[in-house]
């Protein structure tokens, strides 16, 4: 076994991370950027070192100082967690150049899933559905348009080494395409370097599934169920459940078939989830996110399978766990994404010190966070406070019990969405189980609810932030 691990991440994924870690017996090493010297990740790991300023381009982002101090302190592997690094091919190379495990797909696999164009042709060679589209794109306007034949518009320009929805354009006429045409690769050059794009078809409103798949190096592939991940803002997921209401146990199990063909195709190892976007009876290959997904507590309250331990496993050179006949999914979860914003303010990030921190609990509750009551919220990273994820025995119990939680979540001190999750809880097409990737767009009386819910809960914050010690003033 690996018996030392940098964790190259920050906040409740390096916790995250470093929870599994200790199960296992495996001492932890944290990096920090000075904005983090106070973070709990930084306390709880068994050694903690600084990797530079603020800017992540100076600090998280630096691959040739985390792999010093990964030589320094003697850790035999480095895990990514998501974000930052976590799918960078030239880094996974870098540590394989330093005889440092790093714990993720192998640097080509990386090649093939961080290129959308690569990543959707494998699919195709593959058989997996993919949306109608064109590779990357030719220069010739003329020729595009005699490529795309007859799929019509609307269209959807994507780059080809993107993320988040950023970059992509949406085009419902020949004028809004050539537009597209040069807005798309200029942010895509100025977010990720690689100014290339390709078209697909845009499909107005589907759902967002994706499916959880574990890999080792012996060949074995297992997918683990969906997640509906379709309550989104901005292409930025928001929340996110498991199994989903759309599938049918008939089209779970070849939609899940089809992740482990593609997993299969392109040799992958490690956890990762393969995306597609559903609608109508009719899915499609949307990409590979090779990492830990952000949202992956969901999959492991139904199954009860530890995905950071398979993740170190499997880079340790172990089978996996579990076979696919062993899986046996039970119950619901949801996960709610909570950050420090306003969505009463289009969503304006709020950094600042929690002046009172209390988290939820009971039954079927799990918090993954890293912060303390009396931590400053930096402003410059994402904002996220903690994921907050339910689990019931049906998704009517789940629900339930979400909303308890959130009732009893307590955080002073700067804004959170905590009241959007509320609306949601409470939408009776949310309850129904009616979704797709425009629902907070627009859910018209999601402002109002909002703003309700903030009323009726108003005296019960205030009630509530009387636990909290204050001294009084001199």
């Amino acid at each position: 076994m690996i018996s030392k691990i940098l964790i190259a991440n920050r906040g409740e994924i390096a916790i995250r991370v470093m929870r599994a870690c200790r199960e296992l017996g495996i001492n932890t090493v944290a990096v920090y950027s000075e904005a983090d010297k106070e973070a709990f990740f930084t306390k709880y790991a068994d050694e903690a070192y600084l990797l530079g300023p603020a800017p992540a381009s100076l600090s998280y982002l630096n691959m040739e100082k985390i792999i010093e101090i990964a030589k320094h302190c003697g850790a035999e592997a480095i895990h990514p967690g998501y974000g930052f690094l976590s799918e960078n091919a030239a880094f996974a190379r870098a540590c394989e150049k330093a005889k440092i495990i790093f714990i993720g797909p192998p640097a080509n696999v990386l090649e093939v899933t961080g290129n959308k164009i690569a990543a959707r042709e494998e699919a195709v060679k593959a058989g997996v559905p993919v949306v109608p589209g064109t590779g990357e794109c030719p220069a010739d306007f003329c020729q595009l348009q005699d490529d795309l034949g007859e799929i019509g518009y609307p269209l959807i320009v994507k780059p080809a080494g993107g993320g988040g929805g950023i970059g992509m354009v949406i085009a419902r006429s020949d004028a809004d395409l050539q537009r597209a045409l040069t807005l798309s690769p200029q942010m895509a050059k100025k977010s990720f370097g690689v100014a290339s794009v390709y078209i697909e078809k845009y499909i107005e409103r589907p759902r967002h599934i994706e499916f959880q798949i574990l890999a080792d190096t012996q060949g074995n592939v297992v997918h683990l169920g969906e997640r509906e991940c379709s309550i989104q803002r901005f292409h930025s997921k928001v929340i996110e459940e498991s199994p989903s209401t759309a599938l049918t146990p008939e089209l779970r199990a070849e939609m899940g078939n089809q992740a482990v063909r593609l997993a299969r195709a392109i040799k992958y190892v490690g956890a990762g989830t393969v995306e597609f976007i559903y609608s109508e009876g009719s899915y499609y290959f949307l990409e590979v996110n090779a990492r830990i997904q952000v949202e992956h507590p969901v999959t492991e309250m139904v199954t009860g399978i530890d995905l950071v331990k398979e993740q170190i496993n499997i880079a340790a050179g172990l089978t996996l766990s579990v076979k696919q006949e062993d899986i046996k999914p039970n119950g619901w979860a949801i996960e709610c994404r909570i950050n420090a914003e306003n969505p009463l303010r289009n969503f304006m990030p709020s950094p600042g010190t929690l002046t009172g921190y209390r988290s939820p609990g009971g039954v079927g509750i799990r918090v993954d966070s890293g912060v303390y009551n009396g931590y400053t919220i930096p402003d410059c990273y994402h904002p996220m406070i903690s994921k907050l994820v339910a689990w019931g025995r049906d998704r009517n119990e789940c629900i339930l019990r979400m909303r308890r939680a959130l009732y009893e979540y307590i955080i002073l001190g700067v804004d959170t969405n905590l009241v959007l999750h509320k609306a949601i809880m409470e939408n009776p097409r949310f309850v129904s189980g009616s979704l797709d990737t425009d629902f907070i767009a627009r859910e018209v009386g999601l402002l109002a609810d909002m703003q309700r819910i903030k009323e009726r809960d108003k005296s019960l914050a205030e009630r509530l932030s009387t636990i909290f010690y204050r001294p009084k003033p001199q």
